[in-house]
Formats: structure tokens, C-alpha cells, sequence
């Protein structure tokens, strides 16, 4: 029987006061603490215990102009000392506010866990954002200091400069184009490793006294939420948070120090701040940077990582290009994969219900994972993964079931921004397709009446800055962490998804619906990108679609129809006769009050730059059924 109303999964009850994960000493009762790694209670005393016991192993790997690089844990404390007392330098004190609008690359984690070894509160910003939404993060934050990544994201400061009064200095990463720039409020990070070389000539163990300084219940970073209604709040996370996030994470997902991560998300987003910082240093994994978004395919080619971690349209696009190199492969290929995936599907059926698959279907499916699967695995650099997996937005189940047939497990997991990213993970062992896994360790859940997903967790943030009322209004009276998310615990503790709270759709009929599985159900579609289900207080449901770019372009020339761009492509009519046929697949697996009726595409390219899609490509719901209202009221106009 599901668990609703006040019943709680506790897992914490299975663990003991020191456990030994993954090489890791995870010392305490994760349900109150201490929290502690290694007997440290903060990410910059488990990076200075690293980097004097590991020295010169590789800590981080990048690629910079096609040649990966590397740097060792010696070099990733040795630069996060310069910085932290470089700012030191510049007149920062324990619990000062730093910004870093950039890409991920090593010195963000230089400049974060430095930062933070002075006792700064760290808060990244995206670089999609404007100038005005920098303007108001680094405000809101109360930043003193600014680390920018170069020419191209200073000009947004400089444009907005008189907007940001409480800015002392500004840190630009990549000095190209700048050279003679004159400015005393702008510094190069050269700069400021000089000034942090001074300090450290002048007293050698300043830094150290810094960290020694630190404790479990100090600000570590601020992470803003997307802003998908109103604007941006940042959450406050403690190292007590982080430590009791990683320890929990570490329990029951491998992660070995001898491990290739690879990083792909912004390091602003508290998923990829998690995977790869807070993870890497307590498990001793080294992390590899992709060049450039545009290059993130051939990167894990190159690199072919053990553990890897994506948002759902990453691995929408990995599915989309096999269908797609599939569909150009000789016929014999296409039958062998074909073949090998309809068996891998149907062993996953066979296991789930607890029935053997049988010897000679065994042996089938191992040929063709040796003669066809394997090679597939090669080609997209995931033939070492031992790890790989999907958060930040749902997924869809039938995603999920393809890459485990071709022997990609991919895990799903659930977390959110004020929960330190994590509160349920599915694992070797403990995993079912379409739900997000039980609690991690440490963690309670619980079903509100109302349907809404509840915690109790280590992890739980401090608050919003600044926003009493809005941290108030997140937590129940008893303490608990509301999600504003929905979903079920199954009797074996497994939680379940089934949407937010806010986007529910009740129809004019009176039917609920959470337009979350419809809408994973169409992504899974090579030809769609994203969806977006309409329906609430209207007699049917209809849909918002963007479609596959690629895909949709190479099927227009193969079946040699006529377009010239983006729009006319949108509108060819046999481009929506595909869809028409791809919503018409799906409608097949809902019942009829769930099925859409009508669709319009979105003929408009969009980037995360576009106000339509937050930092991490979800759909902003509000933004796209303003923008949109008079398309999506045509849907509704009687025939």
C-alpha cells in the first residue's frame, strides 16, 4: 500500500555511526550529525587533507584548443590559496558575498573553494543571464567581489556598473581582448594570484588559519532558483548542508577515487555543483571539463568517463543521433540493433517480473551485445560508464528502458536546489524505471494530504537571503521541507513522480492531470524537443511542441521537402503531419481524457538566453502560456 498523509520512509535507521564508503569515512548519525568526511566538517579542510595526501595525482583534466590538460590536487589547493588570500588582500572578510558569472572550468572550483576557505559565501550566476538579471543577483547577494569570465560577460557589468554600487572589485578570468584595458575597479586573475603571492610571502599560514577558522554551520554557497515564477531567490546552503549531501550521496552511488567524471552543467546549478565539486573532493574522482557545449559529444568520446550525470534533454539528444546514424546505417545494422535493443527490452521486462529470460535468448542477447551493442557503447564514449545519471527535470521512463537495453544503466535521481540537490536516488540494486528511488540516507519523506512531496533532511537549507517570509512559507510547522512537487511512496519505499503542484491540470470535466508524463512521453520522440500540455479548466488538452531542429531538418531533406528556414520548416505540411503522427503514437498510451486533441509548434528557435526557458532548457510554463496565448487560444475556437 502507498504511504500518504503523515507515513515516512526513514532509511537513516540502517546506518552506523562510521561508515566506510568508497574508501570515504562518513562519520556521524546523518539524520543530526556531526557531519563529517574524513573527520573534516568543511570542503576546504577535505581539500587541503587531499592535496597533502595525494599531491601531483590528477585532481581535474581540460581541454583547451583540442589538448586535454591536467592539474593535480597539489595545483587545485596551491590556486585556490592564492585566490582566497588575494581577496584577502582586497579586503574580504568571513562572510562576505562573492559572485562568478563564467563557464565551468578548473578556476571556478580555484575560485570557489578559496573563497570559501576565507569563510565567503560563493554564488555563481549563469552566463545566459543579461546584464539586468546580473544586476539584480549580485545585488540581491550583497557581492563584493565579481569573478567574470571574460571580455564578453565584463561588458555586461559595464553596462549595468552603476546598478551594482556594492561591487569593489571585478575578477576577469580570460584576459584576451583586454590587454589594454585601464580600469581600477577591473583586475585579471594573474593579478590577483600576485596579490595572493604576496600575502602568502608576508604570512605563510594565514590560509591555513582561515580554514582552521571554518565550521560545519558557516554559509558555503548561495545557489538562486531558476525563476520559473517571479524572481530568483537564493538559497543559503551550509558545509554542514554539502557534507551531509555528499555523505548521504556517497552511500548509495558509486563514485571511486580512481574515477573520470565528466562535467558538463553550468556550476551554478546545485546538481553539477554537487557532481562535481562536493562529490569529487570526498570521493578523491577526478573531473574532466568539455571545451565547449558544442563539442560535449566528442568530449566524452575522448574522455569515455566512469560516472557521468546529465539533464534529460542531453540524453533525449544521445538517443535522437543513434535513431538518427541507425536510420542511415546499412539494413543489416539496422536490423542487428533493432534486434539487440527489442532484447535488452525484453530481458528488463523478464527481470522486473521476477521471470527468467532463458538460456538461448541469453545467449542471443550477449552475441549481439559483443558484435553491436559494445561498438555502439564505443562510438558514444559511454563504454566505461559504471555510473551514468539524469536530474534536474524529469525523464522519460521509455528513455530510461532504451540506454538499459543497450547497456547504458541510466539512474534517475530527485533532488532540488533547497533540498542540497539530493533526496532520493535509484542505484544498482535499487532501482525501478520511472520512479526517482528511495530517500538517500538521512532523509525522510513523507506524502502530504494534498499530494505534495515532504522532507527531513540533513541537507535542508538554511533559507532564502534576505526572505524570512519566503523561508517560512517553504518549511511546515513541524520543520519539514515542502517540494512543491507531487508523487507517491510505494510500500518498498520508492517515491514516484508525477509532477508539480502548481502545474496540476484540472479540466473543465473536473479530471486532474499532471501533464509531466504526457509531456516526457512526447520528448521521447526524436522529432520533438520539448512539450508543453494545455488543458486547465478547458475541455480538452492540447500542446505547445518545439521540435528536434536536427532531426526534423534531416527528415525534410531526405523526403526532399522544401524550406528555408526555421519557420517554413515548422510549417511545411508534411513536417506536421510527423508530428501530428508522433502525438498520435503517444496519445495511444493515455486514456482519452489524457490524450491531445489539438498542438501548435513553436516556430521560433530558443536558447537558454530566451525568457521562455530557464539556465537548464526547462520549459517556463507561465512565460510560454503568456507568450503564446492567442496560438493556444486557436486550439480552442470551434471548428
Amino acid at each position: 500500500m502507498a504511504l500518504t498523509g503523515s507515513d515516512t520512509v526513514n532509511f537513516a535507521s540502517e546506518l552506523k555511526p562510521c561508515i566506510d564508503v568508497n574508501g570515504v569515512a562518513v562519520n556521524g548519525d546523518l539524520t543530526v550529525g556531526p557531519f563529517l568526511i574524513d573527520g573534516h566538517d568543511t570542503l576546504p579542510k577535505i581539500l587541503q587533507a587531499r592535496a597533502r595526501e595525494l599531491k601531483d595525482r590528477v585532481a581535474h583534466r581540460e581541454k583547451i584548443l583540442g589538448i586535454w590538460r591536467s592539474a593535480s590536487w597539489r595545483d587545485y589547493y596551491e590556486k585556490a590559496r592564492l585566490i582566497g588570500l588575494g581577496l584577502q588582500a582586497l579586503g574580504l572578510v568571513r562572510g562576505d558575498r562573492i559572485s562568478i558569472l563564467s563557464e565551468a572550468h578548473k578556476e571556478w572550483l580555484y575560485t570557489d573553494l578559496g573563497a570559501q576557505a576565507m569563510g565567503a559565501i560563493v554564488s555563481g550566476v549563469y552566463t545566459t543571464d543579461s546584464a539586468s538579471q546580473l544586476t539584480y543577483l549580485v545585488e540581491d547577494s550583497g557581492s563584493r567581489f565579481l569573478f567574470l569570465e571574460n571580455d564578453e560577460q565584463l561588458d555586461k557589468f559595464f553596462s549595468a556598473r552603476a546598478q551594482m554600487p556594492a561591487v569593489d572589485k571585478v575578477i576577469v578570468y580570460d584576459p584576451e581582448g583586454l590587454h589594454g584595458l585601464k580600469d581600477d575597479q577591473v583586475l585579471f586573475l594573474d593579478d590577483l594570484y600576485a596579490l595572493g603571492a604576496e600575502r602568502l610571502a608576508a604570512d605563510s599560514g594565514a590560509f591555513d588559519r582561515a580554514i582552521a577558522a571554518g565550521s560545519g554551520s558557516d554559509g558555503a554557497i548561495l545557489v538562486y532558483t531558476s525563476g520559473t515564477t517571479g524572481r530568483p531567490k537564493g538559497a543559503l546552503l551550509s558545509q554542514q548542508n554539502l557534507i551531509a549531501a555528499a555523505s548521504s550521496m556517497l552511500q548509495v552511488t558509486e563514485i571511486h577515487p580512481d574515477d573520470d567524471q565528466f562535467c558538463f552543467l553550468p556550476l551554478c546549478h546545485v546538481l553539477e555543483r554537487l557532481f562535481s565539486v562536493v562529490a569529487p573532493l570526498a570521493a578523491r574522482a577526478t573531473v574532466n571539463f568539455v571545451e565547449s557545449p558544442e563539442t560535449v559529444f566528442s568530449d566524452i568520446q575522448e574522455i569515455s568517463p566512469h560516472t557521468i550525470i546529465f539533464v534529460p534533454r542531453v540524453w533525449e539528444k544521445l538517443y535522437s543521433r543513434v535513431r538518427m546514424m541507425s536510420d542511415d546505417a546499412p539494413r543489416l545494422q539496422q536490423a542487428l540493433l533493432a534486434r539487440a535493443v527489442r532484447l535488452g527490452l525484453d530481458r528488463q521486462d523478464m527481470a522486473e517480473r521476477g521471470r527468467s529470460f532463458g538460456v538461448l535468448k541469453g545467449l542471443e542477447y550477449r552475441l549481439l551485445d559483443w558484435l553491436v551493442l559494445a561498438n555502439l557503447r564505443r562510438m558514444l564514449g559511454l563504454d566505461r560508464i559504471r555510473r551514468a545519471g539524469s536530474g534536474a527535470a524529469p525523464i522519460s521512463a521509455s528513455l530510461l528502458k532504451w540506454f538499459h537495453a543497450i547497456g547504458v544503466k541510466v539512474y534517475e535521481g530527485y533532488g532540488m536546489t533547497e533540498s542540497g540537490g539530493v533526496i532520493s536516488i535509484c542505484g544498482a540494486g535499487r532501482s525501478r524505471i520511472g520512479s526517482v528511488g528511495p530517500a538517500v540516507p538521512g532523509c525522510r519523506m513523507r506524502i502530504a494530504e494534498d499530494g505534495e512531496i515532504q522532507t527531513l533532511s540533513a541537507t535542508n537549507f538554511v533559507g532564502y537571503w534576505g526572505r524570512p517570509e519566503a523561508t517560512a512559507e517553504t518549511f511546515t510547522q513541524d520543520g519539514w521541507l515542502r517540494t512543491g512537487d507531487t508523487g507517491r511512496i510505494d510500500e518498498d519505499g520508492f517515491l514516484w513522480i508525477s509532477g508539480r503542484l502548481k502545474d496540476i491540470i484540472i479540466t473543465a470535466g473536473g479530471k486532474n492531470i499532471s501533464p509531466a508524463e504526457i509531456e516526457n512521453a512526447l520528448k521521447f520522440s526524436p522529432y520533438i524537443a520539448d512539450a508543453l500540455v494545455i488543458g486547465d479548466r478547458r475541455k480538452y488538452l492540447t500542446c505547445l511542441i518545439m521540435i528536434d531542429q536536427e532531426n526534423v531538418e534531416r527528415f525534410a531533406q531526405d523526403k526532399r521537402i522544401p524550406f528555408s528556414d526555421f519557420r517554413s520548416l515548422c510549417n511545411a505540411r508534411e513536417v506536421v503531419e510527423l508530428i501530428r503522427h508522433e502525438v498520435g503514437e503517444v496519445n495511444g498510451q493515455f486514456a482519452r481524457v489524457e490524450q491531445i486533441k489539438d498542438f501548435r509548434m513553436i516556430d521560433i528557435l530558443m536558447t537558454a538566453e530566451d525568457e521562455e526557458l530557464t539556465p537548464t532548457m526547462k520549459l517556463k510554463r507561465g512565460v510560454m502560456e503568456k507568450k503564446h496565448r492567442d496560438m493556444i487560444e486557436q486550439m480552442y475556437r470551434p471548428a
